[in-house]
């Protein structure tokens, strides 16, 4: 069962210690209710995926309190704070280059440079941010393809039982999701149009927004180009050819020394948590990478679906 939350010092106080135990909590914010997750925590955003059944890996915006927050994970310039202090808290994202040292998992980067970040204006969100004490990876809190969930009810209809809790704060009042800005970009760029409107940031900066084809942060089919290893990738191995490291998946486990698993267990959860921490640990070995069968059921999809593009010639 899903408990159900009201938005009072004890329930923020419970959402916050759900968080840090890895559990899943849906979130109000003023544009859609989100599904968060400790960012800093593979196993527990590989959850949102499993949770909301989404096809693949993709970067998920980071919901952090305040500015300080928002600069360690994101490597700042004249044009964010510009941004910043026009804009948030409210529903904008600013997607930043990494920051060193900033200690996300990997599936929130989905393997990227860069680093998607808000400040939401919703008091309950920034509340149990703030006893939280980190930042909360949180897409929109409804099955994948479904419609985004404005109210707690919304949350609970798509998924009950696959959370731990949802914060029942109402309908959010934006009801769209946030406008999105690019800037690792050359100029900044409109990649998602959303709950603030782009005139209001280009009014902010003084000129236009660049705007990029499908207002995403990334288009389907570019996840590919951002990250493959340096050499070649080999699927559905049984064992390592020579020169090959392996990484393998339940009972399929290699015999080198430089060989990893994904889970030795064959859970998916674990296996999705792991995927870009340990071809990243192998690709520098700048070896061909053999990879074990791996289940098309599940978060086995999103996995599959990496390393297919992972695999492909290029």
């Amino acid at each position: 069962m899903t408990d159900i939350l009201l938005p009072d010092p004890l329930g923020i106080s419970r959402a916050a210690a759900l968080l840090q135990q890895g559990a899943l909590v849906a979130l109000p914010t003023e544009t859609v209710y989100g599904l968060g997750a400790d960012a800093r925590n593979g196993t527990a955003v590989a959850g949102i995926y499993t949770a909301k059944g989404r096809p693949s890996f993709n970067p998920l915006i980071i919901h952090v309190a305040d500015v300080d927050q928002a600069r360690q994970y994101g490597r700042w310039s004249d044009t964010a704070e510009v941004l910043a202090s026009a804009f948030w808290p409210g529903p904008m994202t600013l997607v930043l280059p990494l920051a060193e040292g900033h200690g996300l998992s990997s599936l929130v980067t989905a393997g990227l440079d860069s680093i998607a970040i808000r400040i939401p204006a919703h008091s309950t969100a920034r509340a149990i941010l703030r006893a939280f004490g980190g930042p909360v990876a949180a897409p929109s809190a409804n099955p994948s393809g479904k419609i985004s969930a404005t109210t707690a009810q919304h949350v609970l209809s798509g998924l009950q039982g696959r959370i731990a809790a949802v914060v029942d704060d109402g309908p959010c009042t934006v009801g769209l999701e946030s406008t999105i800005i690019g800037l690792n970009q050359p100029r900044p760029t409109l990649l998602r149009a959303g709950g603030l409107p782009s005139e209001a940031i280009e009014a902010a900066l003084g000129g236009p927004l660049d705007v990029a084809d499908g207002a995403e942060i990334i288009a389907p089919g570019q996840l590919a180009s951002h990250y493959a290893p340096h050499a070649s990738v080999r699927l559905n191995a049984q064992a390592a050819m020579d020169g090959e490291v392996y990484l393998g998946f339940g009972a399929a486990k290699g015999t080198g020394a430089d060989d990893l698993t994904l889970s030795a267990s064959g859970d998916l959860v674990e296996a999705a948590a792991q995927l870009f921490d340990q071809l990243h640990a192998l690709d520098r070995l700048r070896k061909p990478i053999a990879v074990a069968s791996i289940p098309e059921t599940g978060l086995g999809r999103a996995i599959n679906d990496r390393l297919r593009r992972a695999a492909a010639p290029r």
